[in-house]
């Protein structure tokens, strides 16, 4: 019998060997691909078809995303409400979601209705209709919490910095406006789906218990479709960066907080540096115990929380640091920023605060492969990212790997004020 007043033996979580259960790869008649994980204790299953549909290839601002939210209100045969009642009678949620590069229509349910719903998706990807009465409501509602948003420093902030960072015509930098909601037209937008979801470029992505027969279902319902058969446009969008470096904006005069959003372009996900530079931005910002947590909430109370992250865009992309402040202490709270990061560039970290960083990091990861929804999630980012089967094997050496001396020379390259963007909105 163990003895319950000794603590149980710890054990560092990078001592630990990851592994990543690999998926199972098949691909339709019409050579759309499906990656699948077959796994779990529950019957229920997830399945997401991902387009290259996002905001990246849109003719005009939220062309994309009003595109991908009308999937669900009505095709020619079913009205949004028959729709919305046929996955509710079956108890599974339906969602749609649209990015800067791609759209998703993401599916939970229990493995046994699969078969009853999998008919009405592939009625939606190749038959919606755009219907004009659902569009008036949808840019009627977005256009009411747009003007609500914008009297938010926190939502104008973020707003804001991207257009900075990337150009106000960037994919990653434009944003709504009501005049751009007014501009939708459903002839737009169904030109738009009939290009990029009826004739698009789709994979599939199917994890949890899955039933024996699921590679002749999907081929069934989905391999008969006009998908991945037209390349999509190679489309290139320019960064227009903005010239000046800090901003200061006055969106309610009477406001007691402001947003304060400090960003610089940083290499994407294929640069060598980046997963090595994931476990630097950790340790300056990137969790509860980083090191602006440490000075900016605990020591000097000037937010409630901080924090700082790399956006996981598939081309360009930038490090943000976010949070908000009292408008008495904003200023303070950017030098504060800076002056943790001219610490990290004079002086050596020490050997435990990384060591429980990369704690922190692989503990993070191991908690992610609970369940096959969280493994199929780590492989769709791989290989929507095109990162190659090896990268998570290597990303874990990398994180493993990395010395004191290593963080230093990348914050003494990365983390220079000068390469920042700095915008406090009250």
């Amino acid at each position: 019998m163990p003895n319950r007043q000794l603590p149980p033996e710890t054990k560092d979580a990078i001592a630990y060997t990851l592994e990543l259960k690999p998926f199972r790869k098949f691909i339709l008649d019409n050579g759309v691909a499906v990656y699948a994980i077959d796994a779990g204790a529950e019957e229920v299953v997830q399945l997401e078809l991902v387009f290259k549909a996002g905001n990246w290839y849109e003719p005009a601002n939220l062309v994309a995303s009003a595109t991908n939210y009308l999937l669900k209100n009505g095709t020619s045969q079913k009205n949004a409400f028959h729709i919305n009642e046929h996955f509710e009678y079956y108890g599974s949620y339906l969602n749609r979601a649209c990015y800067n590069e791609t759209a998703a229509l993401s599916l939970h349910s229990l493995t046994k209705h699969l078969r009853q719903l999998l008919p009405v998706i592939q009625e939606l990807i190749s038959d919606s209709v755009m219907p004009e009465a659902e569009l008036d409501i949808y840019r009627q509602n977005m256009k009411q919490k747009l003007v609500v948003n914008l009297r938010k420093c926190d939502f104008v902030a973020n707003r804001l910095i991207d257009e900075y960072v990337f150009g106000i015509d960037h994919p990653y930098g434009k944003y709504s406006s009501t005049i751009a909601y007014d501009a939708l037209q459903p002839e737009q937008l169904r030109r738009f789906f009939d290009r990029y979801y009826v004739n698009g470029h789709c994979c599939i992505f199917v994890a949890g218990r899955l039933p024996a027969d699921i590679e002749p279902l999907l081929n069934k319902t989905f391999g008969s479709l006009p998908l991945n058969q037209i390349p999509i446009p190679d489309v290139t969008h320019p960064v227009e960066a903005a010239t000046e470096k800090k901003y200061r904006i006055i969106n309610d005069p009477k406001g007691i907080q402001g947003a304060i959003r400090m960003a610089r372009p940083f290499p994407g996900i294929h640069h060598p540096d980046f997963t090595r530079v994931q476990v630097l931005n950790m340790l300056f910002g990137g969790y509860f115990g980083s090191r602006l947590m440490s000075n900016i909430r605990e020591d000097k109370g000037y937010t409630y929380g901080i924090q700082s992250y790399i956006q996981n865009h598939l081309h360009e992309t930038a490090w943000m640091i976010s949070t908000e402040a009292g408008t008495a202490v904003c200023e303070a709270t950017i030098e504060e920023v800076y002056k943790e990061m001219q610490i990290l560039r004079e002086k050596q970290v020490e050997e435990g605060e990384l060591l429980l960083v990369k704690n922190y990091i692989i503990g993070t990861i191991l908690g992610d492969l609970d369940g096959p929804f969280h493994i199929l999630g780590r492989w769709k980012n791989i290989i929507l990212n095109q990162l190659g089967e090896d990268y998570f094997y290597k990303s874990i050496t990398d994180i493993k790997s990395i010395t004191v001396k290593e963080v230093r020379e990348l914050a003494n390259q990365y983390l220079q004020p000068e390469a920042f963007y700095e915008l406090v909105v009250v």
